[in-house]
């Protein structure tokens, strides 16, 4: 048991001799223990990079607004006097140029009284011109010649507004159209104020949009808008605002933006909603960086660029201003300079003071 013992101790001293120890013969562990430092960075241990070299470029900034669609002509219509509805003479959908016939009014009333009026003012009419012509000859009293050109005169006003108003019941378009709406049926009651039928030409359009009173300074009549429609995705217009409101809703603080457009076919619809995206800042000369490489620390945005320092090309953080961000360009306020190397492609594998070698080198 003892000699057991023995042998099991010895082969243990054997493994942990020969697992631990290292080979004399192998010169590549000589030294080893002596010579733990890291490697020596090289080429090949470098950060390939690619870098923009900051030269001043023009930035424009831009907003967008929804609106909506509202037809340029666009008519309610209803009747000037009361009356029963004779007759439509149209019906939905129909287009309809401007001064046709709409609807009829029932008239016998006025016809009535018009066909009472001429045979008054005929009378009238034979009275005056005899006591004009006594008058002349000096025959008969003065107010019997002016009683008679009153009558005559008052007749003939009274028949005008008779006539004005046959015409009142026959009701006409105002404007070329398409006859959206009739709101009423023959036979009911048309009265003042009431919509009649509604009418539309979609030819122009208006796009309404209401802006936030912090753009007033900065949108003015003639400044280039580009309109785009969710409901037509491949619709893009380039125009220019039309008007711009001088009243503040005090309700939300905005003020209108009108864009007027034409519109063929009639393919644009009023109250379907517009996207207008405007100019609020442009620069002719700024430094411009991919808005994806300025990162955040607790100090603040910064970028990494590439300079050289001993002959070596390294990537340095640097703390930098940002601007305003368009189209996935941030302009670069403070921090940058021209000339400048700013890394944009390999900045996420680098850090403060590492080795960098450009693309191509």
């Amino acid at each position: 048991m003892r000699r057991l013992l023995i042998l099991c101790v010895v082969f243990l001293v054997a493994a942990a001799y020969y697992g631990c120890g290292s080979n004399p013969s192998n010169p590549s562990n000589e030294g080893a223990a002596e010579n733990p430092a890291s490697p020596v960075n090289t080429d090949d241990d470098a950060v390939l990079i690619t870098v923009k070299k900051m030269t001043p470029e023009p930035f424009h900034h831009y907003f967008q607004a929804n609106g909506t669609v509202e037809a340029v002509e666009d008519a309610f219509i209803s009747p000037e006097i009361n009356g029963q509805i004779k007759k439509i003479h149209v019906k939905e959908g129909r287009w309809v140029k401007k001064g046709e016939l709409l609807v009829s009014l029932s008239a016998d009333i006025i016809k009535s009284g018009i066909a009472e009026a001429k045979s008054a003012l005929e009378l009238a009419r034979t009275i005056y011109n005899r006591r004009q012509g006594l008058w002349e000859k000096k025959i008969g009293s003065e107010v019997q010649y002016l009683e008679a050109k009153t009558n005559k005169e008052s007749l003939e006003n009274r028949l005008k507004s008779l006539e004005a108003q046959l015409d009142m019941a026959l009701i006409k378009a105002p404007i070329d159209g398409i006859v959206d709406d009739v709101f009423k049926k023959e036979g009911e009651l048309a009265i003042p104020g009431l919509q009649l039928l509604r009418l539309v030409n979609l030819e122009e359009v208006y796009v309404n949009a209401e802006v936030s009173e912090a753009f007033l300074p900065k949108i003015a009549k003639g400044d280039p808008v580009h309109v785009t429609f969710p409901t037509y995705p491949d619709m893009d217009i380039n125009t220019v605002v039309y008007r711009t409101g001088n009243v503040i809703r005090v309700a939300n603080r905005t003020f209108l933006v009108q864009v007027k457009l034409d519109n063929p076919g009639g393919k644009l619809k009023p109250n379907i909603i517009a996207v207008l995206k405007m100019n609020d800042f442009s620069a002719d000369a700024a430094l411009v960086v991919p808005s994806i490489i300025v990162k955040n620390d607790l100090k603040g945005s910064y970028v990494y660029i590439a300079e050289e320092s001993e002959g070596k090309l390294l990537a340095r953080k640097t703390y930098v201003v940002p601007g305003k961000t368009e189209g996935g360009k941030t302009m670069i306020a403070g921090g940058l300079e021209p000339g400048m190397e700013v890394i944009v492609e390999g900045y996420s594998l680098v850090k403060n003071g590492m080795p960098v070698r450009k693309e191509g080198q």
